[in-house]
């Protein structure tokens, strides 16, 4: 992140390994992002594993941030809990105090909160969810941003984020194709993830014109703020790399 980047800033999921189990290739992709989104144990991570990305990021000069989930640990945090407001308030309180009590061990601070998998996905369709997280947000003991979809309803997200003073990153995807509705299409339908040149085109677009094209060819104007990217295998370590050439290469 020593380099001027353009606004559109880079952020990954990292710190996803556990135990002996490694997840993603964390030491090849900070040096290409500006933000990493750190597991805080519940999918994914333990002490050690945040640790070592914490002080990688440091390395590095990246900004961090709590990627907490339901406590999913077999699932990877990609099922759905029916959690109690309460529950979803407290579970993403403990997890981030958790890492944010790490990041000052290493003279560090955590800027914002990107929920996980079934919750992330839980947060933008479910607005019971929605209300539980941005109140954890809210009411956590010190301002942080929230990452959220960029969708076409962000007014709306924006309008009731700033009502608790809550800031949002609206965040878009490289590899996702998006609805005429402005959301991500399941990835159960054909086309749903992009691959290669069609993810190139797709960054590049949304640099040049803040727009993507939808499943139905329509361009779909988006407000985003950062880009997400993926460092889980040497393909997208080359691709990453591009991307993050791309942005800096934009004027």
């Amino acid at each position: 992140m020593s380099t001027q980047r353009s606004a559109l800033l880079l952020n990954c999921d990292l710190g996803e390994s556990y135990g002996s189990w490694t997840m993603g290739l964390d030491e090849q992709a900070m040096p290409h992002i500006d933000l990493a989104n750190i597991a805080c144990g519940f999918h994914a991570g333990d002490p050690e594993v945040m640790a070592r990305t914490l002080q990688l990021a440091k390395q590095h000069g990246v900004g961090i941030g709590a990627h907490p989930s339901y406590p999913d640990l077999q699932g990877f945090g990609r099922r759905s809990m029916q959690c109690s407001s309460a529950e979803i308030i407290n579970l993403i309180h403990y997890q981030v105090a958790a890492l944010d009590g790490m990041a000052q061990c290493y003279g560090m601070s955590l800027s914002y909160i990107k929920p996980h998998g079934a919750l992330y996905n839980d947060m933008m369709r479910s607005d019971a969810v929605w209300q539980a997280v941005l109140t954890a947000v809210a009411s956590y003991h010190k301002p942080l941003k929230l990452m959220i979809l960029a969708t076409a309803e962000a007014a709306r997200y924006q309008q009731q984020a700033a009502a608790l003073g809550v800031s949002l990153w609206f965040e878009a995807f490289a590899d996702r194709r998006y609805t005429a509705a402005g959301t991500l299409t399941p990835r159960s339908q054909a086309g749903a993830v992009l691959h290669g040149a069609e993810v190139m085109a797709q960054v590049k677009q949304l640099l040049i014109t803040g727009t993507v094209t939808t499943d139905c060819g329509q361009a779909l104007a988006l407000q985003a703020d950062t880009l997400c990217v993926h460092g889980d295998n040497p393909a997208a370590i080359k691709q990453l790399t591009a991307i993050s050439a791309l942005l800096q290469s934009c004027p």
